[in-house]
């Protein structure tokens, strides 16, 4: 499979160029566009049969849909334009046998060699960090497509890094982190405006966006005239 990202970092979509018989799987709801020689399976299950309507309930709890969509190409360079919901950046990350864990909604695509599931995070880290109680886990071999709300930043953690809750996409499993104020007094990390953050400790790569839809939702809805 080949993969070309357009319009980033703004209104991101990926275009992807598939070869006769291999298989894209994306979130429901994903594809944009495509050309007429893909054949289309909508299933609980991965490709090939893994998993099932357990799994499926499972990304539910993680912000993801029950049902993923297969596109299997029929016929030699077949396209198709795949896109996320909110307007943003899409980043192509290719996985050889690690674990990469993603926040709700950012999974967009991947190859029928990784399987998508969820990862319970903690009850406390959910209710401080804003997030859900469940993660999407993405482990295996192959190409993962990622969606952000705002650009994505990279960044290799050596050590300690400090990221604003809400701002997570991905981070490696080798990474773990825990939620702490934003300075020394609890006081201060509220007026200051930051509150409670998310300090990664170990060695991986963490990936973050710039924008962050709570956020961006209290900003927009008082300018929202009611219905």
């Amino acid at each position: 499979m080949k993969h070309e990202l357009l319009a980033r970092p703004a209104a991101s979509v990926a275009q992807l160029t598939l070869a006769a018989g291999e298989t894209v799987t994306c979130e429901v709801g994903a594809m944009i566009a495509m050309t007429s020689g893909f054949a289309v399976e909508t299933t609980t299950r991965k490709k090939g049969g893994g998993g099932g309507i357990m799994k499926g309930l499972k990304r539910m709890l993680a912000g993801e849909n029950l049902f993923l969509n297969h596109f299997t190409a029929t016929a030699p360079d077949q396209t198709l334009i795949i896109g996320p919901g909110l307007l943003g950046d899409v980043m192509h990350h290719r996985l050889a046998g690690g674990t990469l864990v993603v926040q709700g909604s950012s999974w967009l695509a991947s190859d029928p060699g990784i399987d998508i599931d969820a990862s319970w995070q903690g009850f406390g880290k959910a209710l401080f960090s804003g997030e859900s109680m469940f993660w999407v886990k993405c482990s295996g071999a192959g190409n993962l497509f990622l969606s952000s709300f705002g650009v994505i930043d990279a960044v290799a953690v050596d050590g300690e890094y400090v990221v604003d809750t809400g701002h997570i996409v991905a981070f490696e499993d080798t990474l773990d982190f825990k939620i702490t104020k934003a300075s020394k007094s609890l006081v201060g990390s509220f007026l200051g405006g930051e509150g409670f953050v998310c300090r990664f400790q170990g060695q991986g790569s963490l990936f973050c966006q710039s924008h962050n839809p709570p956020s961006f939702g209290k900003l927009l809805g008082p300018k929202l005239k009611p219905r």
